[in-house]
Protein backbone atom coordinates (compact mmCIF):
# COMPACT_ATOMS: atom_id res chain seq x y z
CA UNK A 1 0.00 0.00 0.00
CA UNK A 2 1.11 2.91 -1.03
CA UNK A 3 1.99 5.63 2.21
CA UNK A 4 2.14 9.53 1.28
CA UNK A 5 4.12 11.54 3.30
CA UNK A 6 2.46 13.91 6.27
CA UNK A 7 0.86 17.32 4.66
CA UNK A 8 0.39 19.86 6.87
CA UNK A 9 -3.13 21.13 6.72
CA UNK A 10 -3.76 23.82 9.04
CA UNK A 11 -4.73 26.16 6.54
CA UNK A 12 -5.66 25.28 2.83
CA UNK A 13 -4.52 28.26 0.94
CA UNK A 14 -3.64 29.35 -2.00
CA UNK A 15 -0.01 27.89 -2.98
CA UNK A 16 2.29 29.48 -5.62
CA UNK A 17 3.19 27.01 -8.08
CA UNK A 18 1.65 24.15 -6.44
CA UNK A 19 1.97 20.61 -7.86
CA UNK A 20 -1.15 18.31 -8.99
CA UNK A 21 -0.18 16.06 -5.84
CA UNK A 22 -0.77 19.12 -3.90
CA UNK A 23 -3.66 19.79 -4.98
CA UNK A 24 -5.02 16.05 -5.00
CA UNK A 25 -3.73 16.14 -1.28
CA UNK A 26 -5.33 19.18 -0.65
CA UNK A 27 -9.04 17.83 -2.56
CA UNK A 28 -8.83 14.54 -0.36
CA UNK A 29 -8.65 17.03 3.18
CA UNK A 30 -11.58 18.86 2.10
CA UNK A 31 -13.73 15.89 1.32
CA UNK A 32 -13.12 13.84 4.49
CA UNK A 33 -13.91 17.45 5.89
CA UNK A 34 -17.36 17.39 4.03
CA UNK A 35 -17.54 13.66 5.58
CA UNK A 36 -17.56 15.27 9.25
CA UNK A 37 -20.67 17.00 8.82
CA UNK A 38 -22.32 14.28 7.01
CA UNK A 39 -21.97 10.80 7.68
CA UNK A 40 -22.99 9.35 4.23
CA UNK A 41 -20.97 11.83 2.52
CA UNK A 42 -17.30 9.66 2.05
CA UNK A 43 -18.21 5.92 0.70
CA UNK A 44 -14.57 4.87 1.36
CA UNK A 45 -11.51 5.93 2.30
CA UNK A 46 -7.70 4.39 2.20
CA UNK A 47 -5.74 6.88 1.79
CA UNK A 48 -3.33 8.66 4.71
CA UNK A 49 -4.20 8.64 8.20
CA UNK A 50 -2.65 11.32 8.95
CA UNK A 51 -4.88 13.02 6.59
CA UNK A 52 -7.86 12.03 8.16
CA UNK A 53 -6.77 12.82 11.95
CA UNK A 54 -5.66 16.59 10.82
CA UNK A 55 -9.05 16.82 9.24
CA UNK A 56 -10.98 15.99 12.72
CA UNK A 57 -8.60 17.52 14.97
CA UNK A 58 -8.81 21.13 12.79
CA UNK A 59 -13.06 20.75 12.55
CA UNK A 60 -13.45 22.81 9.08
CA UNK A 61 -16.45 24.65 9.31
CA UNK A 62 -18.75 24.11 6.14
CA UNK A 63 -18.34 27.78 5.33
CA UNK A 64 -14.40 27.65 5.32
CA UNK A 65 -14.60 23.90 3.03
CA UNK A 66 -16.61 25.65 0.69
CA UNK A 67 -13.77 28.74 0.75
CA UNK A 68 -10.98 26.70 0.59
CA UNK A 69 -12.52 24.73 -2.40
CA UNK A 70 -13.08 27.40 -3.94
CA UNK A 71 -9.69 28.44 -3.49
CA UNK A 72 -8.47 25.00 -5.11
CA UNK A 73 -10.39 25.12 -8.26
CA UNK A 74 -8.03 28.67 -9.21
CA UNK A 75 -5.06 26.92 -7.97
CA UNK A 76 -6.22 23.85 -10.46
CA UNK A 77 -6.01 26.39 -13.02
CA UNK A 78 -3.36 27.49 -12.57
CA UNK A 79 -1.35 24.49 -12.89
CA UNK A 80 1.22 23.66 -15.55
CA UNK A 81 0.42 20.38 -17.03
CA UNK A 82 0.89 18.67 -20.36
CA UNK A 83 -1.53 17.90 -22.63
CA UNK A 84 -2.01 14.20 -22.51
CA UNK A 85 -4.86 12.54 -22.09
CA UNK A 86 -3.84 11.15 -18.62
CA UNK A 87 -2.88 14.63 -17.57
CA UNK A 88 -5.86 16.19 -18.81
CA UNK A 89 -8.47 13.39 -17.35
CA UNK A 90 -6.73 14.13 -14.10
CA UNK A 91 -7.55 17.82 -13.99
CA UNK A 92 -10.35 17.55 -15.17
CA UNK A 93 -11.11 14.99 -12.46
CA UNK A 94 -10.19 17.37 -9.79
CA UNK A 95 -12.27 20.08 -10.91
CA UNK A 96 -15.11 18.51 -11.49
CA UNK A 97 -15.09 16.83 -8.29
CA UNK A 98 -14.41 19.78 -6.27
CA UNK A 99 -17.24 22.20 -8.19
CA UNK A 100 -19.30 18.62 -6.95
CA UNK A 101 -18.06 19.03 -3.65
CA UNK A 102 -18.89 22.63 -3.23
CA UNK A 103 -23.15 22.31 -4.11
CA UNK A 104 -23.05 19.74 -2.25
CA UNK A 105 -21.43 21.41 0.87
CA UNK A 106 -24.04 24.83 0.08
CA UNK A 107 -26.82 22.42 0.17
CA UNK A 108 -25.56 21.05 3.79
CA UNK A 109 -25.37 25.11 4.89
CA UNK A 110 -29.04 26.00 3.31
CA UNK A 111 -30.48 22.59 4.66
CA UNK A 112 -28.94 23.67 8.12
CA UNK A 113 -30.06 27.33 7.63
CA UNK A 114 -33.81 26.11 6.41
CA UNK A 115 -34.68 22.65 6.73
CA UNK A 116 -37.86 23.54 4.47
CA UNK A 117 -35.67 24.44 1.56
CA UNK A 118 -36.56 23.91 -1.78
CA UNK A 119 -34.38 21.54 -3.73
CA UNK A 120 -34.15 21.50 -7.52
CA UNK A 121 -33.87 17.46 -8.91
CA UNK A 122 -32.40 18.80 -12.21
CA UNK A 123 -30.19 21.03 -11.01
CA UNK A 124 -28.92 18.45 -8.07
CA UNK A 125 -28.22 15.70 -11.01
CA UNK A 126 -25.95 18.17 -12.83
CA UNK A 127 -24.38 20.01 -10.11
CA UNK A 128 -23.66 16.32 -8.15
CA UNK A 129 -23.71 13.80 -11.09
CA UNK A 130 -22.22 15.66 -13.97
CA UNK A 131 -24.90 15.17 -16.71
CA UNK A 132 -28.85 15.90 -17.05
CA UNK A 133 -30.53 13.15 -17.35
CA UNK A 134 -33.50 12.80 -20.06
CA UNK A 135 -36.82 13.34 -19.10
CA UNK A 136 -39.95 10.46 -19.92
CA UNK A 137 -43.57 11.26 -19.81
CA UNK A 138 -45.87 8.78 -17.90
CA UNK A 139 -47.74 7.99 -20.81
CA UNK A 140 -44.40 6.37 -22.19
CA UNK A 141 -44.41 4.25 -18.95
CA UNK A 142 -48.60 3.07 -19.59
CA UNK A 143 -47.30 1.49 -22.74
CA UNK A 144 -44.71 -0.89 -20.88
CA UNK A 145 -47.62 -1.64 -18.24
CA UNK A 146 -49.81 -2.43 -20.89
CA UNK A 147 -46.78 -4.74 -22.37
CA UNK A 148 -46.63 -6.42 -19.01
CA UNK A 149 -50.87 -6.94 -18.72
CA UNK A 150 -50.32 -9.11 -22.04
CA UNK A 151 -47.71 -11.27 -20.99
CA UNK A 152 -48.76 -12.06 -17.12
CA UNK A 153 -50.76 -14.78 -17.03
CA UNK A 154 -54.04 -15.74 -14.98
CA UNK A 155 -56.18 -13.12 -13.13
CA UNK A 156 -56.82 -10.62 -11.69
CA UNK A 157 -55.00 -6.96 -12.19
CA UNK A 158 -51.12 -6.54 -13.61
CA UNK A 159 -49.91 -6.32 -9.12
CA UNK A 160 -51.83 -9.05 -8.52
CA UNK A 161 -50.93 -11.35 -11.55
CA UNK A 162 -46.92 -9.70 -11.27
CA UNK A 163 -47.50 -11.17 -7.27
CA UNK A 164 -47.98 -14.71 -8.37
CA UNK A 165 -44.63 -14.77 -10.60
CA UNK A 166 -42.73 -13.56 -8.17
CA UNK A 167 -43.76 -16.11 -5.30
CA UNK A 168 -42.94 -18.66 -7.90
CA UNK A 169 -39.09 -17.18 -8.10
CA UNK A 170 -38.72 -15.85 -4.69
CA UNK A 171 -35.27 -17.31 -2.94
CA UNK A 172 -36.33 -19.06 0.66
CA UNK A 173 -34.03 -17.19 3.08
CA UNK A 174 -32.55 -20.56 4.12
CA UNK A 175 -31.22 -20.76 0.61
CA UNK A 176 -29.85 -17.21 0.43
CA UNK A 177 -26.59 -17.63 1.32
CA UNK A 178 -25.73 -20.73 -1.45
CA UNK A 179 -27.58 -19.01 -3.63
CA UNK A 180 -25.80 -15.69 -3.25
CA UNK A 181 -22.40 -17.07 -3.23
CA UNK A 182 -22.74 -19.48 -5.77
CA UNK A 183 -23.92 -16.67 -8.40
CA UNK A 184 -20.56 -14.48 -6.67
CA UNK A 185 -18.41 -17.39 -7.77
CA UNK A 186 -19.69 -17.09 -11.13
CA UNK A 187 -19.79 -13.35 -11.58
CA UNK A 188 -15.82 -13.50 -10.30
CA UNK A 189 -14.88 -16.33 -12.49
CA UNK A 190 -16.64 -14.71 -15.16
CA UNK A 191 -14.67 -11.61 -14.87
CA UNK A 192 -11.21 -12.88 -14.46
CA UNK A 193 -11.45 -14.57 -17.62
CA UNK A 194 -12.18 -10.92 -18.68
CA UNK A 195 -9.56 -8.99 -17.03
CA UNK A 196 -6.65 -9.31 -13.87
CA UNK A 197 -7.13 -8.43 -10.49
CA UNK A 198 -4.57 -8.68 -7.55
CA UNK A 199 -3.91 -11.38 -6.22
CA UNK A 200 -5.43 -10.41 -2.42
CA UNK A 201 -8.79 -8.99 -3.53
CA UNK A 202 -11.73 -10.81 -1.65
CA UNK A 203 -14.53 -10.21 -0.40
CA UNK A 204 -16.49 -10.25 2.90
CA UNK A 205 -20.58 -10.96 2.88
CA UNK A 206 -23.23 -10.28 5.16
CA UNK A 207 -26.91 -10.08 5.25
CA UNK A 208 -28.32 -6.95 6.98
CA UNK A 209 -31.80 -5.27 7.60
CA UNK A 210 -33.50 -1.59 8.33
CA UNK A 211 -31.71 -0.25 4.96
CA UNK A 212 -33.08 2.13 2.56
CA UNK A 213 -31.04 -0.03 -0.16
CA UNK A 214 -31.00 -3.99 -1.52
CA UNK A 215 -27.40 -4.14 -1.69
CA UNK A 216 -24.05 -1.99 -1.17
CA UNK A 217 -20.33 -2.37 -0.92
CA UNK A 218 -17.98 -1.01 0.87
CA UNK A 219 -14.58 -0.88 0.03
CA UNK A 220 -11.94 -1.41 2.91
CA UNK A 221 -9.01 -1.25 0.45
CA UNK A 222 -6.03 -3.20 -0.29
CA UNK A 223 -8.29 -5.01 -2.79
CA UNK A 224 -10.62 -5.56 -0.28
CA UNK A 225 -14.73 -5.37 0.29
CA UNK A 226 -17.29 -6.11 2.67
CA UNK A 227 -20.35 -6.71 0.81
CA UNK A 228 -24.43 -6.42 2.41
CA UNK A 229 -27.31 -7.96 1.42
CA UNK A 230 -30.58 -6.31 2.75
CA UNK A 231 -33.08 -9.00 3.48
CA UNK A 232 -35.80 -7.07 4.59
CA UNK A 233 -38.14 -7.75 1.52
CA UNK A 234 -38.40 -11.12 -0.56
CA UNK A 235 -35.06 -11.47 -2.84
CA UNK A 236 -36.18 -12.76 -6.38
CA UNK A 237 -33.54 -15.07 -7.93
CA UNK A 238 -32.34 -13.09 -10.68
CA UNK A 239 -30.88 -10.66 -7.68
CA UNK A 240 -28.32 -12.65 -7.12
CA UNK A 241 -26.27 -12.31 -10.04
CA UNK A 242 -27.53 -8.93 -10.06
CA UNK A 243 -26.00 -7.86 -7.12
CA UNK A 244 -23.32 -10.12 -7.29
CA UNK A 245 -22.22 -8.63 -10.43
CA UNK A 246 -23.25 -4.86 -9.34
CA UNK A 247 -21.65 -4.79 -5.94
CA UNK A 248 -18.85 -7.36 -7.08
CA UNK A 249 -17.64 -8.74 -10.35
CA UNK A 250 -17.33 -6.73 -12.31
CA UNK A 251 -18.75 -4.17 -10.47
CA UNK A 252 -18.40 -2.27 -7.23
CA UNK A 253 -15.54 -4.60 -6.13
CA UNK A 254 -13.73 -4.74 -9.12
CA UNK A 255 -13.70 -1.16 -9.95
CA UNK A 256 -12.09 0.06 -6.51
CA UNK A 257 -9.64 -2.39 -6.62
CA UNK A 258 -8.79 -1.44 -10.17
CA UNK A 259 -8.50 2.09 -9.32
CA UNK A 260 -6.54 1.36 -6.21
CA UNK A 261 -3.91 -0.39 -7.62
CA UNK A 262 -3.37 1.42 -11.29
CA UNK A 263 -3.84 4.96 -9.84
CA UNK A 264 -3.22 4.96 -6.15
CA UNK A 265 -0.60 2.65 -5.50
CA UNK A 266 0.89 3.09 -9.09
CA UNK A 267 0.45 6.67 -10.21
CA UNK A 268 0.22 7.86 -6.28
CA UNK A 269 -3.04 9.84 -7.20
CA UNK A 270 -4.36 9.94 -3.65
CA UNK A 271 -7.27 11.73 -4.57
CA UNK A 272 -8.83 8.01 -5.72
CA UNK A 273 -7.92 6.93 -2.08
CA UNK A 274 -11.35 8.63 -1.45
CA UNK A 275 -14.92 7.99 -2.77
CA UNK A 276 -17.35 11.00 -2.00
CA UNK A 277 -20.80 9.31 -2.55
CA UNK A 278 -22.69 12.16 -3.82
CA UNK A 279 -19.97 12.96 -6.41
CA UNK A 280 -19.31 12.53 -10.66
CA UNK A 281 -18.01 9.56 -10.11
CA UNK A 282 -20.69 7.79 -8.79
CA UNK A 283 -22.43 7.71 -11.71
CA UNK A 284 -19.40 5.74 -13.44
CA UNK A 285 -19.51 3.55 -10.38
CA UNK A 286 -23.14 3.04 -10.55
CA UNK A 287 -23.24 2.58 -14.80
CA UNK A 288 -20.69 0.35 -14.96
CA UNK A 289 -21.48 -1.91 -12.37
CA UNK A 290 -24.61 -1.85 -13.73
CA UNK A 291 -23.65 -2.32 -17.34
CA UNK A 292 -21.27 -4.81 -15.90
CA UNK A 293 -24.01 -7.33 -15.80
CA UNK A 294 -24.18 -7.49 -19.64
CA UNK A 295 -20.24 -7.77 -19.81
CA UNK A 296 -20.65 -10.68 -17.30
CA UNK A 297 -23.64 -12.52 -19.15
CA UNK A 298 -24.34 -11.21 -22.64
CA UNK A 299 -27.61 -12.05 -24.56
CA UNK A 300 -29.39 -15.08 -22.49
CA UNK A 301 -26.57 -16.46 -20.96
CA UNK A 302 -27.91 -15.02 -17.03
CA UNK A 303 -31.28 -16.86 -17.60
CA UNK A 304 -29.42 -20.03 -18.80
CA UNK A 305 -27.03 -19.77 -15.57
CA UNK A 306 -29.96 -19.68 -13.13
CA UNK A 307 -32.06 -22.09 -14.92
CA UNK A 308 -29.38 -24.48 -14.95
CA UNK A 309 -28.26 -24.06 -11.47
CA UNK A 310 -29.58 -20.70 -9.05
CA UNK A 311 -33.17 -22.45 -9.61
CA UNK A 312 -32.30 -26.01 -8.50
CA UNK A 313 -29.88 -24.73 -5.61
CA UNK A 314 -33.08 -22.21 -4.61
CA UNK A 315 -35.33 -25.55 -4.51
CA UNK A 316 -37.91 -23.06 -7.21
CA UNK A 317 -39.22 -24.68 -10.76
CA UNK A 318 -37.20 -23.45 -13.30
CA UNK A 319 -40.48 -23.59 -15.82
CA UNK A 320 -40.86 -20.12 -14.55
CA UNK A 321 -37.39 -18.62 -15.92
CA UNK A 322 -38.08 -18.06 -19.04
CA UNK A 323 -41.39 -16.34 -18.27
CA UNK A 324 -39.87 -14.55 -15.48
CA UNK A 325 -36.96 -13.10 -18.08
CA UNK A 326 -39.71 -11.60 -20.42
CA UNK A 327 -41.29 -10.28 -17.36
CA UNK A 328 -37.93 -8.23 -16.30
CA UNK A 329 -36.99 -7.35 -19.86
CA UNK A 330 -40.29 -5.42 -20.07
CA UNK A 331 -40.23 -4.24 -16.78
CA UNK A 332 -36.88 -2.72 -17.36
CA UNK A 333 -38.67 -0.02 -19.40
CA UNK A 334 -40.32 1.36 -16.14
CA UNK A 335 -36.73 2.00 -15.01
CA UNK A 336 -37.26 5.97 -15.68
CA UNK A 337 -40.50 5.79 -13.98
CA UNK A 338 -38.38 6.05 -10.61
CA UNK A 339 -36.48 9.19 -11.98
CA UNK A 340 -39.58 10.77 -12.79
CA UNK A 341 -41.28 9.96 -9.66
CA UNK A 342 -37.96 11.19 -7.34
CA UNK A 343 -37.87 14.46 -9.74
CA UNK A 344 -41.72 14.86 -9.15
CA UNK A 345 -41.31 14.49 -5.22
CA UNK A 346 -37.72 16.57 -4.71
CA UNK A 347 -39.36 19.30 -6.76
CA UNK A 348 -42.30 19.67 -4.06
CA UNK A 349 -45.04 18.76 -6.96
CA UNK A 350 -46.37 15.78 -5.60
CA UNK A 351 -46.82 14.24 -1.91
CA UNK A 352 -44.73 11.79 -0.23
CA UNK A 353 -48.44 9.85 -0.38
CA UNK A 354 -48.40 10.63 -4.18
CA UNK A 355 -44.91 9.54 -4.54
CA UNK A 356 -45.39 6.00 -2.38
CA UNK A 357 -48.65 5.12 -4.75
CA UNK A 358 -46.98 5.87 -8.35
CA UNK A 359 -43.79 3.75 -7.44
CA UNK A 360 -46.53 1.14 -6.24
CA UNK A 361 -48.03 1.78 -9.59
CA UNK A 362 -45.09 1.86 -12.23
CA UNK A 363 -42.29 -0.35 -10.50
CA UNK A 364 -44.57 -2.76 -9.41
CA UNK A 365 -43.76 -3.10 -5.52
CA UNK A 366 -45.66 -3.36 -2.58
CA UNK A 367 -46.68 -0.71 -0.73
CA UNK A 368 -43.76 -1.49 1.86
CA UNK A 369 -41.28 -1.54 -0.84
CA UNK A 370 -42.45 1.62 -2.39
CA UNK A 371 -42.30 3.33 0.96
CA UNK A 372 -38.71 2.19 1.48
CA UNK A 373 -37.61 3.83 -2.35
CA UNK A 374 -39.11 6.44 -1.67
CA UNK A 375 -37.16 6.87 1.57
CA UNK A 376 -33.96 6.45 -0.37
CA UNK A 377 -35.26 9.10 -2.89
CA UNK A 378 -35.40 11.53 0.38
CA UNK A 379 -31.99 9.91 1.37
CA UNK A 380 -30.26 10.53 -1.90
CA UNK A 381 -32.38 12.84 -4.09
CA UNK A 382 -30.96 12.82 -7.50
CA UNK A 383 -28.48 10.16 -6.40
CA UNK A 384 -31.08 7.69 -8.64
CA UNK A 385 -29.99 8.91 -11.79
CA UNK A 386 -26.66 6.96 -11.39
CA UNK A 387 -28.05 3.50 -12.12
CA UNK A 388 -30.35 3.96 -15.22
CA UNK A 389 -28.94 6.90 -16.94
CA UNK A 390 -25.42 6.35 -15.68
CA UNK A 391 -25.65 2.26 -17.62
CA UNK A 392 -27.27 3.88 -20.48
CA UNK A 393 -24.14 6.34 -20.88
CA UNK A 394 -21.46 3.26 -19.67
CA UNK A 395 -23.23 1.14 -22.42
CA UNK A 396 -22.67 3.89 -25.20
CA UNK A 397 -19.28 5.03 -24.20
CA UNK A 398 -18.45 0.98 -24.17
CA UNK A 399 -20.26 0.12 -27.26
CA UNK A 400 -19.18 3.13 -29.64
CA UNK A 401 -15.89 2.55 -28.84
CA UNK A 402 -15.51 -1.24 -29.22
CA UNK A 403 -16.32 -3.58 -32.61
CA UNK A 404 -16.39 -7.07 -30.44
CA UNK A 405 -16.93 -8.84 -27.34
CA UNK A 406 -13.56 -8.95 -26.73
CA UNK A 407 -12.77 -5.27 -27.67
CA UNK A 408 -16.15 -4.51 -25.41
CA UNK A 409 -13.98 -6.04 -22.18
CA UNK A 410 -10.78 -3.91 -23.39
CA UNK A 411 -13.06 -0.82 -22.95
CA UNK A 412 -14.68 -1.47 -20.12
CA UNK A 413 -11.75 -2.19 -18.49
CA UNK A 414 -9.83 0.54 -19.42
CA UNK A 415 -12.65 2.67 -18.28
CA UNK A 416 -12.94 1.09 -14.66
CA UNK A 417 -9.09 1.74 -14.17
CA UNK A 418 -9.59 5.49 -15.50
CA UNK A 419 -11.07 8.94 -14.09
CA UNK A 420 -13.41 9.56 -16.30
CA UNK A 421 -16.43 11.06 -15.69
CA UNK A 422 -19.68 11.93 -17.50
CA UNK A 423 -18.37 14.65 -19.24
CA UNK A 424 -15.28 13.54 -20.14
CA UNK A 425 -16.11 9.73 -21.10
CA UNK A 426 -15.68 10.41 -25.01
CA UNK A 427 -12.25 12.73 -24.22
CA UNK A 428 -9.52 11.40 -26.67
Amino acid sequence: MLRLPFIALIFITSIAHASINDIASRYVALVLAVGEHDPVYVDAYYGPENIKKTVIKQGWSLDKIVKEAEVLVKDINGVAMDDEIESRLRRHYLKTQLSSLIFHANQLINKKQNPNFKRNFDYEAVSLYDTLPPKHDFAYFDKALNELDALLPGEGDIAQRTEVLLNQVTIPKDKLDQVFKRAMQECRARTLKAMTLANNESFSLEYVSGKAWSGYNWYQGNANSLIQINTDFPIRISRAIDLGCHEGYPGHHTYNALLEENLVVKKGWVELSVYPLFSPQSLIAEGTANYGIDMAFPRDEKTKFEKAVLFPMAGLDPKYADLYEQFLKVKAKLSYAGNEIARLYINGEITRAEAIRLQNKYALEGMNKAEQRISFVEKYGAYVINYNWGKDLVKRYVEENSQSEQQRWTVFTELLKSPRLPSSLNWH
